[in-house]
C-alpha cells in the first residue's frame, strides 16, 4: 500500500470512529427529542405518526436497518427497540429481520472481498485478532458464530465481519442468519421495552 493510500486509509479509519461517536450522541438527543414531542412515552402516538406514512415509515425504517448494519456506527438497538415501538409487532418484527438480515448478508460480503482493512475501519486491532483467534477452530467457531446470532448482547455485526473472513458458505451463512438473528431481535427488544417492568415486577 502506498503512503497516500495508507494516509487516507487511516483517515477513513479516523472518520468512521468520529461517525460512530456523533451517532451514539445523536441517538441519545433522538430519544430526548421523541420524549418531548410525546412520541416516545406514548406508544399510540408513535403508531399514529407511523400511520401517517404507510408506505415511506416502513420502507424508510427497512433501509436504516440494512445502512445501520452495514456500517455499523448507528446503535442497532436503539433502532431495533423504536421499530417495535412505532409499528404493529409483526410488521415491526418482518422489517427488523429482513433489514438486519440483509444488512449482515451485505457486511459478509464486503468483509469476504475487501478482507482485514475493511474490518479494521470499524474495530480496533485488538479486537480484530481477539475474534480473529477464533477462526483456526472451524466447528468451534461456527457454533460460536450461531450463539452470537442469537444471543441480543453479543457483538454481531463484528463477529459478521469475522465470519467473511472464513470459507463459509453464502448460503450456509445466510442460512444461520436468517433462523438466528429474528431470535435475537425479539428477545432483546422485550428485554429493553418490558425488562424495567419484569424487575419491577420481581422485586415487590
Amino acid at each position: 500500500m502506498s503512503w497516500y493510500n495508507e494516509n487516507m486509509y487511516k483517515f477513513w479509519q479516523k472518520t468512521f470512529k468520529i461517525l460512530g461517536i456523533v451517532a451514539l450522541i445523536a441517538s441519545g438527543l433522538a430519544v430526548i427529542w421523541l420524549y418531548k414531542q410525546g412520541i416516545l412515552n406514548d406508544q399510540n402516538a408513535m403508531k399514529d405518526w407511523a400511520l401517517r406514512y404507510p408506505v415511506i415509515a416502513p420502507f424508510a425504517f427497512f433501509l436504516v436497518q440494512v445502512v445501520q448494519v452495514v456500517f455499523p456506527i448507528i446503535p442497532g438497538g436503539v433502532t431495533t427497540v423504536v421499530g417495535f415501538l412505532i409499528f404493529q409487532p409483526l410488521l415491526a418484527f418482518f422489517i427488523n429481520s429482513s433489514g438486519i438480515i440483509i444488512g449482515s448478508l451485505i457486511l459478509f460480503h464486503l468483509a469476504r472481498i475487501y478482507g482485514k482493512k475493511f474490518c479494521l475501519l470499524f474495530m480496533s486491532e485488538e479486537t480484530f485478532y481477539k475474534y480473529e483467534r477464533k477462526i483456526d477452530n472451524k466447528r468451534g467457531f461456527e457454533i460460536f458464530f450461531i450463539f452470537c446470532m442469537i444471543s441480543p448482547m453479543a457483538p454481531a455485526d463484528i463477529v459478521v465481519m469475522i465470519t467473511g473472513l472464513t470459507s463459509m458458505s453464502y448460503r450456509k451463512f445466510f442460512l444461520i442468519a436468517l433462523l438466528c438473528r429474528p431470535i435475537s431481535i425479539v428477545v432483546y427488544s422485550y428485554l429493553l421495552i418490558n425488562g424495567g417492568e419484569f424487575i419491577k415486577n420481581l422485586l415487590l
